[in-house]
């Protein structure tokens, strides 16, 4: 079975052409949510780079202000 923009079809009906290129978008669809997951991965590890960077700065001399 397959839903595309609110209607349903036969996927063993289909067109092999048809066929394939729902192969490939589910690989796109697959594709994007290993690389969403791997930036969820990265944000984090970011976010606890900054931690770490704003615990070692805390005590180091700042420069002053440019006016």
């Amino acid at each position: 079975m397959l839903t595309f923009e609110g209607r349903r079809y036969d996927l063993n009906g289909l067109p092999d052409d048809v066929k394939e290129i729902v192969r490939g978008m589910q690989v796109a669809d697959a594709q994007l949510r290993m690389h969403e997951d791997t930036l969820k991965v990265l944000a984090v590890g970011r976010q606890a780079m900054a931690m770490q960077l704003n615990e070692r700065l805390k005590g180091v001399p700042t420069l002053p202000d440019q006016e």
